[in-house]
């Protein structure tokens, strides 16, 4: 028999989506994923120390938030398979999903796979990544770690320039690295962080590595034009080159914008596809916060629950 609903994605939108849908006695199905678009649990996993989900003053640990999460829905009803989807047909229902060999067959689906953060892939990245080098400054600029340092982020769009202004609140000094001699950012933000005095600007530069072994202490900058590199001491190394969504496996059956985003319809979850909604980062590239994509979790369990009852 067809599963009546099946929520891909484990970060903090499928969780929400699932204890809704649980205590609604739908008894979803969690497909957690496996190593497609990161790990079980989503961006939260790699996140060392969030500060700013309501209900925990002192903050808590991506992985043990997550895992909160996780033991809700369970109590709530939700079963969970540890599997990536390979393969989706969205266009019957029930709708198949494809996880190895077996077809997993459902009524609704709820698609809360998140996005992916755009990664320098410096040599030192693996060793620093949530010890100095994010790619979330809104989620990590407040930690005390980075007050009162020098901080680098890369960049050149509206997203940048927000970062970049943004942490100029705990920073000492914001330097702002851009491949280019102009930026893609609207005039607007252009002229907030150019006559900023906490934003030095490194145009026609990029950043090649960081140093530091448990911790970031600096930045190697080249200067593009004559090759000349440099290292400048930072306390955190901040990336602000966009974010990949995890739709792969929906192109072509879904409407997705030019960046690859699922397109909900206004004030709703709901997508072009009849039965299928979307929740948290997959379809939100504006706010990418863990309690925004919760609360996207909750509209979509919602509008799910409110579309079976129609239905049946």
């Amino acid at each position: 028999m067809a599963e009546r609903v099946v929520i891909i994605g484990s970060g903090p939108a499928g969780h929400t989506a699932a204890i809704y849908t649980g205590r609604a006695g739908l008894r979803p199905l969690v497909i957690e994923g496996f190593s497609a678009g990161g790990p079980a649990g989503g961006q939260l996993m790699a996140t060392t120390e969030v500060e700013n989900f309501p209900g925990f003053p002192e903050g808590v640990t991506g992985p043990a938030l997550m895992e909160r999460m996780r033991a809700q829905s369970e109590k709530c009803g939700a079963r969970f398979r540890a599997e990536d989807v390979d393969k989706a047909d969205l266009s019957s229902r029930p709708f198949k999903l494809w996880l190895g060999d077996e077809v997993v067959e459902a009524r609704s689906l709820i698609i809360a796979t998140g996005a992916t953060a755009r990664r320098l892939n410096l040599p030192s990245e693996p060793r620093l990544w949530n010890r100095g080098i994010s790619a979330c400054a809104v989620c990590d600029g407040a930690l005390p770690v980075f007050r009162n340092r020098v901080l680098v982020v890369v960049g050149g769009g509206d997203t940048a320039m927000e970062e970049a202004l943004y942490l100029t609140n705990f920073a000492s000094k914001v330097l702002l690295v851009h491949r280019r001699g102009e930026f893609r950012a609207s005039k607007a933000m252009q002229q907030r962080v150019i006559g900023n005095p906490k934003i030095m600007v490194l145009w026609n530069s990029a950043v090649v590595d960081a140093v530091g072994e448990t911790g970031l202490r600096g930045v190697i900058i080249r200067h593009l034009p004559d090759g000349k590199e440099r290292t400048v001491e930072a306390a955190g190394l901040f990336y602000a080159i966009g974010h990949t969504p995890n739709t792969a496996i929906f192109k072509g059956q879904i409407e997705l914008d030019e960046t690859g985003y699922i397109i909900t319809k206004e004030r709703s979850t709901r997508t072009s596809v009849e039965g299928v909604f979307a929740a948290g980062d997959v379809q939100d590239k504006v706010y990418r916060q863990a309690i925004s994509a919760a609360g996207t979790g909750c509209m979509a369990a919602l509008d799910c629950e409110r579309w079976l009852s129609a239905q049946e």
